[in-house]
């Protein structure tokens, strides 16, 4: 493998790394006394007609979906009458900046160059040459969602769990809603409990 073919894979394999590592990822908080597998039935904290301040309807209507739909895959079931746990949810979207770096390589180019033992003029070609990598701030758009279960009966938080990931506006689309539902319960343990 010559030294340009060697120099493009590994960038490649540090790209795919750098990829790799911006992926969300979710966190998980429990209180490791509570009993998870006596809880089989969930509300939610503000009613049909309470809404969370700075939350559409429609997003708020997304965001319980798709909580609702993780907890029935575990056998859970909504219930308005003696739930055993509430839960709430908060979306924060803010702008931050991200460290960010690409490759820089030399323009190749050609020399004309007068070979005095030959008489002619030759070409010699200088390929491109990595010289190191250019390291900027991006600004970018933060969403975080969050996912708090209370039980019912004392009113104590025994879970929370959320991701931030990345997002293209100040609302979040449903197809990021989904994943970063689908984040956090992938990391939840509640199915095996």
């Amino acid at each position: 493998m010559n030294k340009i073919n060697l120099k493009v894979a590994i960038v490649a394999v540090l790209s795919i790394g750098l990829l790799a590592g911006c992926a969300s990822s979710a966190h998980i908080e429990k209180d490791e006394t509570v009993n998870f597998s006596k809880y089989k039935t969930f509300t939610w904290l503000h009613g049909e007609n309470g809404k969370l301040e700075s939350q559409s309807d429609l997003t708020e209507s997304k965001i319980r979906n798709a909580v609702s739909k993780e907890f029935e895959k575990i056998g859970w079931r909504e219930s308005k009458n003696k739930p055993d746990v509430i839960l709430d949810y908060d979306v924060l979207v803010e702008r931050s900046s991200q460290q960010q770096s690409e490759p820089v390589y030399s323009q190749p180019y050609s020399r004309l160059i007068y070979n005095p033992y030959t008489r002619r003029y030759a070409t010699i070609f200088y390929p491109s040459q990595f010289l190191g990598y250019d390291s900027y701030e991006k600004v970018i758009r933060e969403g975080t969602v969050t996912v708090t279960m209370i039980d019912a009966k004392t009113d104590k938080t025994v879970w929370q769990g959320w991701t931030t990931a990345e997002v293209n506006n100040r609302n979040l689309t449903n197809k990021e809603i989904q994943k970063a539902v689908a984040n956090i319960f992938k990391k939840s343990e509640l199915a095996k409990q």
